[in-house]
């Protein structure tokens, strides 16, 4: 028995050498992490043309003049709304299209349910650069270019089918026999889906509603093609106009850089309880 207790207390036991670079480690990777948004707010704190230099001016006179330009020398604010707009449609779309499709898949066997298996994974294969020539001569067909839902659309061909194959995974950890009690208690199919299901997968709504708006947020490949309308202009495109050809206004873009990461940093605040559990659902059967 001392042998056994012996043996496993030294397993459970790390040495000081390794203690002391397993924190090294650690500390040298939270540093870097945080360099550069340390860099980022710290440069968008100097004053105007702070940036120019290379003195920390920020622990002596900091500023909000970068801030100030942005939002009232610049269009930003008409980019945030379109942004907005566009992520938030592309979010709530995102959500109601992968749930309602994972739970078909996941509920129901019917005709052609291999090939739509199949298309949800394979179109995840494709690069954003081989999809933006076909988007655009569908787009331009259906006159959705410089169009918000046109551009929520080809949103929708990125967001949708990785959600509706995770969501997928996410019904099948719920029991079947859910879905019956609630059809013997009166309620529809979709009622059963709408009332007693969604309710039980927050956590992968959760997920797919970041993981939509995310897609959205600030993109630039599909936005600087399908708008180039001044007016219709989302963040991801706007920020270029803070570099040129020769000349770059650090101070303006690392202002709007800092506006941007806000949103997205209270999204996550508001789903983050849910992430850990709706990204491993699914991942094992009971």
């Amino acid at each position: 028995m001392t042998a056994v207790g012996t043996t496993r207390s030294g397993r459970g036991e790390r040495g000081v050498g390794k203690s002391i670079l397993l924190h090294a480690t650690l500390l040298a990777a939270v540093a870097v992490s945080l360099f550069p948004i340390v860099w980022l707010v710290l440069t968008s704190l100097k004053p105007r043309d702070g940036w120019l230099s290379s003195e920390l001016e920020i622990f002596n006179q900091p500023s909000l003049d970068n801030y100030v330009r942005v939002l009232t020398e610049t269009r930003f604010p008409t980019w945030l709304l379109n942004s907005v707009i566009v992520a938030g449609l592309t979010t709530v779309v995102g959500v109601l299209l992968a749930s309602t499709t994972g739970y078909a898949v996941s509920r129901f066997r019917f005709p052609g349910y291999r090939g739509v298996m199949w298309m949800l994974l394979v179109i995840q294969m494709f690069p954003v650069a081989i999809l933006i020539v076909p988007l655009y001569n569908l787009m331009a067909g259906l006159g959705l270019l410089n169009q918000i839902p046109g551009l929520v659309i080809a949103y929708m061909t990125v967001a949708v089918p990785f959600c509706a194959w995770m969501m997928k995974s996410y019904f099948d950890s719920i029991p079947r026999e859910i879905d019956q009690a609630g059809l013997v208690d009166g309620l529809t199919p979709f009622g059963a889906f709408w009332r007693v299901i969604l309710p039980l997968a927050r956590p992968s709504l959760a997920v797919t509603a970041f993981y939509s708006f995310m897609t959205a947020w600030g993109e630039v490949a599909y936005a600087t093609v399908f708008m180039s309308q001044e007016e219709k202009r989302t963040l991801g495109i706007g920020l270029q106009q803070f570099v040129g050809q020769h000349w770059s206004d650090w101070g303006l873009l690392t202002a709007a850089a800092v506006l941007i990461a806000v949103p997205a940093a209270v999204v996550f605040l508001l789903v983050q309880r849910h992430l850990v559990t709706g990204l491993t659902a699914g991942a094992t059967k009971s």
